[in-house]
Order: C-alpha cells, then sequence, then structure tokens
C-alpha cells in the first residue's frame, strides 16, 4: 500500500514535518475549520501587469467594519476569516482611480475569487461598479460544497424547524431513513437522537458538525439534536455550508461529510422576529395504518414560538444577537401491534388447528399484552395510540465586539433542554427521556501584518441524557412484582416469535444515562506569500464520556412461537443484574496539526496541497473498568485494573493506530477559457476514522467483571442439580445465575489503521449570471472500518459442498461466556457516484435548485455504535467469512431526486389602494423529494436459531430461488405483501446422503436442511422508495409606516401535501423480515392468516399535515 509510507514521501520535506511535529507537541488548539469565509484575488492595470502594495479595503455593510489588507509582489491579496455576508471592496493604488464594488457576498467556509483591474488615473477619483452576483463557479477549491442561504433557512417549508434537515438538499447527502424511532425504546437514544444523515456513502458516525467552528457532534459522534431529533434556532442561524467531498487539510475528525454552520450577529441597524408556529390534528390526514384499520385520528397539537433581536451596543464596534424558541408539543403517537388474538389467549389456535392448555404463568403475562378484534388467526393486529409530551427551550446569543482594525472577538453561547415522555408501545409504562446541551465558542483573530492573520479559538461542547427512564405503571400488571424474573423486579421483556415484543413491566426496558463534554482548542494563521495562500494550524481536543447502561433489567425471555409461551416453553432468558451496575468514564484526548498551500502558478489554474496530521490517544477509565478479550477463545478478560477471578490481567483496551495518521489532500481548480463561467476541478484525498469513545461505550458498560449480563439457555438446565434447578418462566432461580455464564467484550487488540480515500472529477458552468450547473463524479474507499456484532461468541460453521453447515452437537467458539459483544476492524466499504446540479440564485425574486445523485454504496458492515444501527440491520453479521456480508450498505439510497425552490410573486403594475395590497407580497416555496428505498435482509426462524448457530441473534438465512417472477423479490406498492414470499425457501441438502449424514429438521423427501446456510445475500431486498412534497404560501405585509423593513408575515406550511404514504421498509425489530418460523412453516400473508412477512407497519415520513404561522419581522 502505498499510504503505508506517507512519511517517505515526504522525507525532504524535513522542515514541514519538523514544523507540524512541533505545534503538535506543543498541544495549542483542531481543525482549522474556520467559520469565515475569504476573499481573495489579483490587482492587475490594463495591460495585465500586476500592481504591487494596492491597498484593499473590505467592508461588511451590516456592521461597518472594515478590514484591509495590501497585495504582495504579485499582486495578490487575500482577506481570511470574514463574517458571511454582503460587502463592498474598495482598491486604491498609486497612479490609479480606485475602484469599488458593491453587493459582494461572502458565504460561510467559502473562497471568494475577486479579479480587478485598475485604471490609471488619480487616487482620488473613485470608480463604483455595482456587482450584484458572486462568481457561481468555485474557482479557487477542488472540494464539493454547497452553502444554504439564509433566505433557504428561514424561507423553506420545514417540518419541525431543524435547520440541519436542509442539509439534504444538495447532492451526495441522504437522510438515513432507517433510523431507530422511539417507539424502538433505547435504540434511538444510544444511536444519538439527531437526525442522521448519510455523505457520500459514508457512516454517520464519520461527518462532522459545526457551530461557528466548533464540533457538535453528540456522545454517539452523530448528528446533534435534541430528544425531538432537530436542530432549533432557524432565525439565528446565519447559513450554513455542507462539504461533501475531497475538503482541504484544515477539516479533520471526519471521512464522510462537513456542515457547517456560522451563527447570525449583530450590526448597525436593529433586526430580528417575533413569531408562531401552530399545528393541529384537525388540520392534518390520518395516518395510513390508522385508515387501514378504521382507527381515528391520533390526536396532535404543537405550538412552537420565539423571537430573535440583534443590533449594536456600540455602533460599527460592539454587536449582539439573542434568540429564544420554544415548542409545547402533545403528540398521539400510533404504535401496530402484533399481539395474541382472542382465541389464542382461550388456547384456541389455528395453522395447524390446536387446543393447548395456558399455563398459568402465561396466563398472567397476557395481562400485559392489549386484546384486539378477531382476525381469525393466532395474532392479530392493534393499534395503541400513545400521548407523546415533549416541551424545548432553545436559546442562542451572540457577542460581537472589534477591537481594532487589527483585532476582533466573538463568543456564542447555545443552550437547549428538551424533556420528553410517551408510553411504551402496548401501553403498560409511562417512559422519559432527557436531553440538555451547551455549545460555547469564543474566538479572537489578529491581523499581525497586511498578509497574516492569526485566529484562535476555544470550544466546549456538553451533553446530558437520560434516555428511556421508567416513569411510573399505566396497567397495574407492570407494577407486579409477583411476574418478575429476578427478585423485586417487575415483569420481564417478552421476546415471542411472531408476536411485536413486550417490553416488560416499569424498569424492563434498558436505561442509558450519558453526560458528553469535549474541550476544544483551535489555533490557525493565514498568510500569502507570491502566488501561495497559506493556511496552518493545530488542534487539542479533551473528551470526556461518561456512560451508566442498566441493560435488560428485569430480564428478557424469549419463546419460538406463541404455541411455546401459552405452554411456558422458553428457549432462554437474558438479563442484566441491577446490583452490578457502575458507570464508566472515559477519557481520551485528540491532537491535530495541519498545512495547506492554495497555489496559482497560473491567473486561470489553482492547486490545492495540503497534509494533515491526527491522532487520537487510546481511551482509558479512571478508575480502570475497561474490559477486552485479547482473543476470542481467552478464558478472562484483561481489564484497565485488576480483579481477582475476574481478569488474566492489566492493559491498555488495544494498541494505537492512530500514530502514523498523516492525511495528504490533493486538488486542482481549472478555468480553460478564462472568463470565470467554466471551472474544471477535481482531487483526492486522505481522510482518516479515528477510535473514539462512542465506539466502545456499549461495549464496555456491559461487559463482566464490572457488570453482569447474563445468559441461560433452558436446554443446558434440563437436568440441572442442586442447587441449581430446571430454568422456568417467570422467576429465574438465584442459584441458576451464580456463577454462570455472563458477557463479555472483544474488541480487536491490535487494530489496523482505519481510513477512507475520496476522490471526485466535477465540472461547474454558469450558464447565466443566475443560473450555473454542475456534474461530478464522486467516489471513495474505505479501509479497516469497524465492524460491530452484538454477538461474536458463535458456532463456526463448516465448510461443504452445498455451504456453509452448522453441526449439529457443535459448541460456541468460548464457551465460558454467555455472549460476547465484538468489534472487528476488517470492514470495508466502496462508494461510487454521479451527481447533478442546476442551481438558480435568487434573482427577479426567484431561486430554485434541483439535484440528482444516482449513487451506491456498498459495504461488509454498516454498524459503528451498536450491531443493529438502522432498523432494517442485521445486528450480528456472519464475521468469520467477509463475502457473506458485503452487500449495499443499509444506509444506500439509489437514486436521489431533490427540488427546492421559492418565488416571490409579481404584483401587477396597474394594482393600487386595496387590490394592490391585497395581491402584494405572495410568497411560495417547495421541496420535493423523490428516492429510492432502502434495502433490507430476508430472514427465517428469528428467536429460535434453527440452524443451530449457537449465537445470541437466532436467526437464519432462507435460499433466495430464481424462475419466473423472481427477477424483482418484491411486490412494489402493496403494503400487506411485500415481499414476494415465494421467491425463498429454507434451504436444502443437495441429495439425501448429504441430508442423512448432516442436517437437522425437515425430512428426507424434502431435504430441508435447516441448519445450511442460505444463499439469500444480506441487503438484496430494496424498500418502498420515498416522495414527499412540501408546499408552503407566505404573505408578506410590509408596513412601513412602523419601520421601512417591518413585516408581518403569515405562513402556511403543508408537508407531504400529496398524503402519500410512504413506508419503512421491513426490519428485523418489526418481525416482518423472517419469511418462515423456527418450526419451517410458512409466515407469509398469502398462506397463513395474520402471516407477517413482508408486512409493512410503518410510515417513514408523516402523513399531511399543515401548519399556520404568524412572525413579526423587522
Amino acid at each position: 500500500m502505498p499510504f503505508r509510507s506517507i512519511s517517505a514521501v515526504y522525507s525532504s520535506g524535513r522542515t514541514l514535518l519538523a514544523f507540524l511535529i512541533l505545534g503538535i507537541l506543543s498541544a495549542v488548539a483542531v481543525w482549522a475549520q474556520v467559520a469565515g469565509g475569504t476573499i481573495s484575488g489579483t490587482i492587475t492595470d490594463p495591460s495585465e501587469k500586476l500592481i504591487p502594495q494596492a491597498q484593499v479595503s473590505i467592508t461588511n455593510v451590516a456592521t461597518g467594519i472594515t478590514t484591509t489588507v495590501m497585495t504582495n509582489a504579485d499582486g495578490f491579496f487575500t482577506a481570511p476569516n470574514l463574517l458571511p455576508g454582503e460587502y463592498e471592496i474598495t482598491v486604491a493604488a498609486k497612479g490609479f482611480n480606485t475602484e469599488a464594488r458593491k453587493g459582494i457576498t461572502l458565504t460561510v467556509g467559502a473562497e471568494q475569487v475577486f479579479n480587478l483591474t485598475l485604471h490609471v488615473g488619480s487616487a482620488a477619483k473613485t470608480v463604483v461598479e455595482v456587482t450584484t452576483e458572486a462568481p457561481a463557479v468555485q474557482l479557487a477549491s477542488s472540494d464539493i460544497s454547497a452553502v444554504v442561504t439564509a433566505n433557504t433557512v428561514r424561507e423553506l417549508p420545514l417540518n419541525g424547524r431543524s435547520w440541519t434537515d436542509l442539509a439534504a438538499l444538495q447532492p451526495g447527502v441522504d437522510t438515513i431513513q432507517t433510523q431507530p424511532t422511539f417507539a424502538t425504546g433505547a435504540d434511538r437514544g444510544n444511536r444519538g437522537f439527531g437526525q442522521q444523515l448519510t455523505i457520500s456513502g459514508a457512516r454517520p458516525q464519520q461527518n462532522n458538525y459545526r457551530l461557528d467552528g466548533v464540533s457538535l457532534n453528540d456522545y454517539a459522534n452523530g448528528a446533534p439534536g435534541s430528544v425531538m431529533g432537530g436542530n432549533l434556532g432557524v432565525d439565528a442561524i446565519q447559513e450554513f455550508s455542507v462539504l461533501t467531498s475531497n475538503y482541504s487539510a484544515e477539516y479533520g475528525k471526519t471521512s464522510g461529510g462537513v456542515v457547517n454552520a456560522v451563527t447570525r450577529s449583530g450590526a448597525n441597524a436593529f433586526h430580528g422576529s417575533a413569531y408562531e408556529f401552530l399545528r393541529n390534528s384537525a388540520l392534518d390526514a390520518a395516518n395510513f395504518f390508522e385508515n387501514a384499520g378504521g382507527h381515528p385520528k391520533s390526536p396532535f397539537k404543537r405550538n412552537q414560538f420565539g423571537g430573535a433581536m440583534g443590533g449594536p451596543i456600540v455602533k460599527s464596534r460592539t454587536f449582539f444577537f439573542a434568540d429564544y424558541e420554544a415548542i409545547r408539543q402533545s403528540k398521539g403517537i400510533a404504535y401496530f401491534d402484533s399481539v395474541p388474538s382472542p382465541d389464542a389467549r382461550s388456547g384456541n389456535l389455528t395453522n395447524p388447528t390446536a387446543t393447548v392448555t395456558i399455563d398459568p404463568a402465561a396466563q398472567k403475562y397476557l395481562a400485559l399484552y392489549p386484546i384486539p378484534q378477531s382476525c381469525g388467526g393466532n395474532v392479530c393486529p392493534f393499534v395503541y395510540t400513545g400521548q407523546q409530551v415533549i416541551n424545548e427551550n432553545f436559546i442562542t446569543t451572540r457577542l460581537d465586539h472589534k477591537f481594532s482594525e487589527k483585532d476582533s472577538l466573538f463568543g456564542t453561547y447555545m443552550f437547549d433542554r428538551t424533556p420528553y415522555s410517551s408510553p411504551d408501545g402496548m401501553g403498560n409504562v409511562l417512559l422519559g427521556s432527557l436531553s440538555s446541551r451547551q455549545i460555547v465558542a469564543a474566538e479572537e483573530t489578529h491581523g499581525f501584518t497586511a498578509t497574516f492573520v492569526n485566529a484562535i479559538r476555544f470550544g466546549y461542547n456538553h451533553e446530558s441524557v437520560n434516555n428511556n427512564q421508567s416513569v411510573s405503571a399505566i396497567n397495574k400488571a407492570a407494577a407486579d412484582t409477583s411476574l418478575g424474573a429476578f427478585a423485586g423486579r417487575d415483569a420481564a421483556f417478552l421476546h415471542v416469535g411472531g408476536v411485536t415484543d413486550m417490553s416488560g413491566g416499569v424498569g424492563g426496558l434498558p436505561t442509558y444515562l450519558y453526560r458528553w463534554s469535549s474541550f476544544q482548542g483551535y489555533d490557525d494563521a493565514f498568510f500569502n506569500r507570491a502566488r501561495h495562500a497559506i493556511k496552518f494550524g493545530f488542534a487539542f481536543e479533551r473528551m470526556f464520556s461518561q456512560a451508566t447502561a442498566l441493560t435488560d433489567p428485569n430480564g428478557v425471555w424469549t419463546f419460538d412461537n406463541l404455541k411455546a409461551f401459552l405452554q411456558n416453553q422458553p428457549t432462554k432468558f437474558q438479563g442484566g443484574i441491577a446490583s452490578s451496575l457502575t458507570p464508566r468514564h472515559f477519557r481520551q484526548n485528540l491532537i491535530a496539526g495541519y498545512v495547506q498551500d492554495d497555489w496559482r502558478p497560473r491567473s486561470n489554474l489553482t492547486l490545492n496541497l495540503g497534509l494533515r496530521y491526527e491522532m487520537a490517544t487510546v481511551p482509558t477509565e479512571t478508575q480502570g473498568k475497561l474490559v477486552n478479550l485479547r482473543h476470542l477463545t481467552d478464558l478472562l478478560p484483561v481489564c484497565g485494573v485488576m480483579v481477582t477471578g475476574g481478569c488474566s490481567g492489566t492493559g491498555a483496551l488495544f494498541s494505537n493506530p492512530t500514530l502514523h495518521n498523516f492525511e495528504p489532500r490533493v486538488g486542482f481548480a481549472w478555468d480553460p477559457i478564462r472568463n470565470g463561467k467554466l471551472a474544471v476541478r477535481g482531487g483526492a484525498g486522505l481522510f482518516d476514522v479515528l477510535p473514539l469513545p462512542y465506539q466502545f461505550t456499549l461495549l464496555e458498560t456491559q461487559a463482566i467483571p464490572f457488570f453482569q449480563y447474563t445468559t441461560l439457555k433452558v436446554a443446558d438446565f434440563a437436568n440441572a442439580q442442586p442447587p441449581q434447578s430446571p430454568l422456568t418462566f417467570p422467576a429465574v432461580p438465584p442459584a441458576d445465575i451464580t456463577g454462570n455464564k455472563s458477557r463479555s467484550t472483544f474488541i480487536d487488540s491490535n487494530p489496523k489503521r482505519n481510513y477512507v480515500m475520496q476522490w471526485n472529477l466535477n465540472v461547474q458552468y454558469q450558464l447565466t449570471p443566475s443560473l450555473a450547473t454542475m456534474v461530478a463524479y464522486v467516489g471513495s474507499r474505505g479501509v479497516h472500518q469497524p465492524f460491530r456484532v452484538d454477538e461474536a461468541d458463535l458456532a463456526i460453521p463448516s465448510v461443504t459442498p452445498a455451504g456453509y453447515l452448522w453441526p449439529a452437537n457443535d459448541s460456541p467458539i468460548n464457551p465460558a461466556f454467555g455472549s460476547i459483544r465484538g468489534m472487528f476492524y476488517q470492514g470495508r466499504s466502496y462508494y461510487n457516484a454521479l451527481e447533478f446540479q442546476l442551481a438558480r440564485r435568487m434573482s427577479h425574486g426567484f431561486q430554485m435548485q434541483g439535484t440528482f445523485t444516482w449513487g451506491r454504496s456498498i459495504d461488509t458492515s454498516s454498524a459503528t455504535v451498536a450491531g443493529d444501527a438502522f432498523g432494517n440491520s442485521i445486528s450480528s453479521l456472519d464475521w468469520f467469512d467477509m463475502r457473506l456480508t458485503r452487500g449495499l450498505s443499509d444506509f444506500n439510497v439509489g437514486r436521489t431526486l431533490v427540488v427546492n425552490g421559492t418565488w416571490e410573486v409579481p404584483t401587477a403594475k396597474s394594482f393600487s389602494g386595496p387590490g394592490r395590497w391585497i395581491t402584494d407580497g405572495w410568497e411560495l416555496g417547495l421541496i420535493l423529494t423523490v428516492s429510492d428505498g432502502v434495502p433490507f435482509t430476508p430472514t427465517w426462524g428469528t428467536g429460535g436459531d434453527p440452524a443451530n448457530t449457537l449465537s445470541g441473534d437466532d436467526f437464519a438465512y432462507p435460499n433466495r430461488l430464481g424462475g419466473p417472477g423472481c427477477a424483482n423479490l418484491t411486490n412494489p406498492g402493496n403494503p400487506n405483501n411485500y415481499i414476494k414470499t415465494q421467491c425463498f425457501a429454507i434451504p436444502t441438502a443437495p441429495d439425501s446422503a448429504f441430508w442423512n449424514a448432516n442436517c437437522m429438521g425437515g425430512d428426507s423427501n424434502s431435504l430441508q436442511c435447516f441448519n445450511l446456510r442460505g444463499n439469500a445475500g444480506r441487503n438484496i431486498l430494496i424498500g418502498p422508495g420515498i416522495t414527499n412534497l412540501d408546499f408552503s404560501v407566505f404573505k408578506n405585509n410590509h408596513i412601513k409606516r412602523i419601520s421601512e423593513n417591518f413585516n408581518v408575515q403569515f405562513r402556511v406550511e403543508m408537508f407531504n401535501i400529496l398524503n402519500h404514504p410512504n413506508f419503512a421498509p421491513p426490519g428485523p425489530g418489526d418481525g416482518n423480515t423472517d419469511i418462515f418460523d423456527a418450526t419451517g412453516a410458512s409466515l407469509a400473508p398469502t398462506v397463513v392468516q395474520g402471516g407477517t412477512a413482508g408486512l409493512l407497519v410503518r410510515t417513514t415520513i408523516p402523513e399531511r399535515q399543515i401548519q399556520f404561522a404568524l412572525k413579526f419581522i423587522f
């Protein structure tokens, strides 16, 4: 690999390396990643000779603050780290007229090239030319990026007013359609509450979100967000950019994309807004499944209100801006459950017909299942509507101060607190969650000379989360300790094959507490020399991650099917021992340094040359409570601190793979016809994925000897001898737990460097002054990616001519433990995409952008935080053979079309008086999204381990069949039978001799071989696509008698205006990916009454919703 000898490539540049290392060791402030933009250019005379020592004055129109720089000997100037906004530029040189330009807009993080020709004359004479449009193509950088402007942020219809949602307007960016819902208990919070994005085929945890130059990533290293999932403060955001490929060396802690936002600042004129947005179920359509089942519409009410104001404290010197926003929401959440039918509750079963005697213990637990209407099967649908209550309060403040022309300072503070409560999916227990976030950013910028500027920045990111706590019992059976598996605890969680999981009594669901703090320091310097614009900087981040995980505290009982449950025939029990609960306090440092040279060897060519070094220390725990099996077969783990009988020794969690993380990045921007309208750009770079605390939190908080999680299989206790006894439901004998198998953790102790290689080639062309287009090819490859499984301790199958076979009398890799969760660094990822964009900037009251992405993301695993990262994920893939797991990424979206725009409807000039008032001020907006669905995997026998894998994730893979009608494996548009179940079968032996010698299940006539791995691969099915249109109508009423800018705006916003049902794909958690149950019986709805295979049960986008708002703008 050429990247293994990066230092050799730079061996001749010892001065550069010494400079980088010196900066890193000094631990002076991550990433340059300044939030401001840059204006640069070349000043020439009419004969194109360069003009040195020309004075360039750049004035922010809103604040009146002027930045002055000088051109160097090559006539080149650069003014870095400028606040986004509108600028005026004045250029003066001896012997030439003074030239001035107005209406120049600078966007966040962008570099605008501004070349100017001065004419011979007197400096006292000023020639003013209005330049209302910045260049529509990027002539200074090779990255693929886009800016979401202030007008877009505040004027487009936005459900929930979360500004980060607008990142998905850009090519290469997709919202994760299968992020766990709040109905999945702690799963959502453990993976991060924020709405996750995949950018250029990267995992959500590989993106970096920044506000005013400070990283906002949460404790799961995902998108920031409150318990509601969004980021308020639309009126506090000036604008933000989205970088999707091959960004420069100043950006770090990312191998996916960068979302880079800047808060609004005050100005010399007071400005602000006050508003209220109203949502009510009376205005909304009913949910698709509520309609289909004849159920009433769920109640919903939301008030979203607040205000923002900014202005001068000292004119042209000191400014403030403040924003407050609140949400008061009460929402009915419909849970679509599959529960025992009235006949089954009486012991009368069908398919096959049988009458069973219900065990008294099972009879008591039936009180925790709602009673549905009879449907003729063993399992019937039931819709339960629970009331979700959320109260969110959000505050942002910012101060800016200009000490002098060379010195400026700003500070930002953000606070967001959101308590949330909702019943579980069957109305047994009231649950609660809470998120509280604080962000602090402060930056001082100092110009040492006209060509050298330094910015030092400090940041603090804190988040406190209580995830999925039980508050109180709704159903009295949920507080009945006689149903407990553990003494003194309430009812256990039940997993019954073919039935929606029942989450147990009070305290039955896992509860997690997170406290995350990140102290960040940055120092970035900018200078130009000849034709080189050079940036260099250093970074330091200190991370504190505290996690407490109470996993399955009431225990989990598993039954193969409903009949087994009614007859009290469980297969296994799992549970965490609450008395062994202790928090973990992880600590880690991140250190980085970079140098970036944007070199202009010719006036129409820029070369972007960068080198970054970024490393992280190995995570530690303040009390040494770290656990790792060095090998899967070890009987005891290596720990951070010695526990006699529980650890084999002490040591670091793993060897550090980041010590040689040098990241070269190169690119070019070429203007071949020298008119500033055509740009040919491309580049490639290396981006590291650092092993940060989020990768290990759920592994380390649930491992013996510092936490006891037991797994007991009923068959192992069939012949138990005292003091142990046969394992029976529901109470677990304490002697069966004592000294029994618990959960451990395996983390690759010598991980290899995990990095992503990115590349792109793109062409931009300015068709008109306001209209530009882009076409791009974007690619990446990830190496040594995290490969997370919830169960690594399974039986390794034998290789046979018919495929992998699990022997009948096999044993797991390590019988010393009940389960082993694993992290292997052996994953691979591959991404290729074509991207198209057509964008019209605001002109004559109309702006529009259309993007189309045609991509394909392939990997061997998409999981980092947990094995089942998404609703369509398989929690434990076959890590022993990566060929079996290669497939479409869990978040892959093949084709995505997004169109957005706003139109200020013109008013006929002939109108006057009331007619003009009625017709004036109308504005329309829309966002249209059309995309393919995400993939999912067909399974069978979940809960019964029909293949005898001995895995805690006890499902099997079916065989995929060919033949007529099976080229496409789904029935698009059919929510009742989405999977073509006729295209799948239980694996079969090649002949009777093979069956007789090897197979379990089935018979010699059918040759069904349960313990043979099926040929159906990972993610071979594609879920339903997305079609969504959001539309808005505004009426602006400008009241100039109050002030020139005073506006009373009335808004109507309609989300999913077409009321198109956008279904979620089947997923393991919904129980609708199984084609057969553990006995081999079909679960097809076309074969079995109440069958769940391919039955769609949820939507990813709500039904049509209408929002009214009144907003005062001044």
